[in-house]
């Protein structure tokens, strides 16, 4: 009897025991599905991607016709979107916060976090929210909103799968990260004209423009006669690779609205074969105040780079040792520099 009573114990502790296994299972799937399902299954079909900071700043990202550009049809980084995929693609559940630091952290979250809108197929799927790293920085606090799955309360530790780091440096919209910095990548029978006007140095403007099957070459308008066809040549292949140095995070907008109205040391135009046309001014950095030397001002300027106004307005700053092949039309062409006064940074004081 004392047996039989023993085993009808265990068999009542053996469901009840099953039961709690069963539904512990049953929470952990639904626990899943809403709180942890951040993955894109079919990263192939996401395009578009809204990214917001905490400093209330939005990019945005599209893909038409397989090309990623910004909303603008601008030029972005296609490192940077392949990173962005590769997180919607591997990114996995690494844990549950504890109980007692979940109002610490949702809180926190609500204050400052970074969102992600995910679309496929011109539509919105899933929105993360990408809170503080995790302790150990190898993922990082986040909450979901799913479109199917409705928005999770409760935020999780994810992670990359196999990256030792955390998530939310792939996502950032300042606009000056994402742009290309490519400014020319034209093969020979791209290009139509190139113009160098220097408004300092007027003898060593040059244009070089395209005639039927050659190219002429004119100094202040006058055709050059006698260049070498193999150094025109030559010279314009220096257009196949030409990117500027970093974007400006120097200048404000008042800095830059002077700038912009001083004059350029150099305008650089290029005209395209399919009717683009080009054109970048040129400023010197000026490092110090000019200091009085006799009747000359001497300006003390950035010898290594220089700041560029690109067509859409941007600044940027760009290396003389890059733009030296563009600038340099003497090494190439048989120019008249006779008349030439090299300032090298020494202007009349007015």
């Amino acid at each position: 009897m004392k047996k039989l009573i023993i085993l009808i114990i265990a068999v009542v502790a053996l469901g009840a025991l099953g039961w709690y296994a069963m539904d512990l299972i049953k929470n952990k799937d639904r626990s899943d599905k809403e709180l942890i399902e951040f993955a894109v299954q079919d990263i192939s079909t996401v395009d578009k991607v809204i990214i917001s900071d905490p400093f209330e700043r939005t990019f945005e990202i599209r893909k038409v016709n397989g090309q990623w550009t910004d909303k603008d049809g601008g030029c972005v980084v296609p490192e940077s979107v392949e990173f962005v995929l590769d997180a919607f693609e591997k990114i996995e559940f690494k844990g549950y916060i504890s109980d007692n630091a979940i109002e610490r952290f949702t809180n926190i979250m609500a204050g400052q976090h970074t969102k992600v809108e995910i679309f496929q197929n011109g539509e919105w799927v899933k929105t993360w929210y990408i809170g503080p790293a995790a302790q150990d920085h190898m993922g990082q606090i986040m909450l979901l909103d799913d479109r199917d799955a409705g928005k999770s309360d409760i935020p999780v530790l994810m992670k990359i799968k196999g990256v030792h780091g955390i998530i939310e440096p792939r996502f950032f919209a300042d606009p000056k990260k994402w742009m290309c910095t490519n400014i020319f990548s034209l093969e020979l029978n791209q290009i139509k004209k190139v113009d160098i006007k220097f408004n300092d140095e007027p003898q060593r403007s040059f244009s070089i423009a395209r005639s039927k099957d050659h190219f002429d070459v004119y100094q202040q308008g006058k055709n050059l006669q006698g260049v070498d066809t193999s150094m025109i040549f030559r010279y314009l292949n220096n257009f196949k690779k030409i990117n500027f140095d970093i974007p400006n995070y120097e200048l404000n907008e008042k800095q830059v609205d002077s700038l912009k109205h001083t004059k350029p040391f150099c305008v650089l135009t290029v005209n395209e074969t399919g009717g683009k046309s080009t054109k970048l001014k040129c400023y010197r950095i000026v490092t110090h105040n000019p200091e009085a030397v006799g009747m000359m001002s001497v300006l003390d300027v950035n010898r290594d780079k220089f700041w560029c106004e690109l067509p859409n307005g941007e600044i940027v700053k760009c290396q003389y040792f890059v733009f030296n092949p563009l600038f340099f039309g003497h090494l190439y062409f048989p120019l008249d520099l006779s008349q030439v006064k090299t300032h090298d940074g020494v202007l009349p004081l007015e």
